[in-house]
């Protein structure tokens, strides 16, 4: 039931970016929000990738609570993605801020990226509900 909580709460903090990448001024919205947005990400990337290790040790799971074992897998892939693209505004300011040609590609792909974040939160809304109900459906003990 964590892993659908966390999972909701990470896509509340992403489907703004989709109404922000409407506006004409979403860039600089953007940066504004970008720092916390980045490492919160960053955290979450490493929570579902536990979550996706988690999936892979207990593979016991799938002959007991398949649907459940396919859902944590799901679940946390999509934690892992929606993670590591907040955090990417954060890895860039980190590791490419001397770089002005790194700066403006990884400018240039957070634009492409914003849209796509968005439409991943709603994905992670709805997957976070299916995780909960889940966890009351399917638990394993």
């Amino acid at each position: 039931m964590i892993y659908g909580i966390s999972l909701i709460l990470l896509s509340i903090i992403a489907v703004p970016s989709l109404i922000l990448s409407k506006k004409p001024n979403a860039q600089e919205l953007l940066d504004k929000v970008a720092p916390y947005q980045g490492w919160i990400g960053i955290v979450f990337c490493f929570f579902g990738v536990w979550g996706i290790i988690s999936a892979f040790l207990n593979m016991g799971w799938l002959s007991v609570a398949p649907i459940w074992w396919i859902t944590l897998l799901a679940g946390s892939f999509v934690e892992a993605t929606l993670g590591f693209m907040l955090g990417f505004g954060m890895i860039n300011k980190l590791l490419l801020s001397k770089n002005e040609v790194a700066k403006e590609k990884a400018a240039k792909l957070r634009e492409k990226l914003a849209p796509k974040l968005g439409k991943l939160g709603i994905l992670g809304l709805i997957v976070g509900g299916w995780m909960i109900a889940a966890s009351f459906m399917f638990s394993v003990v």
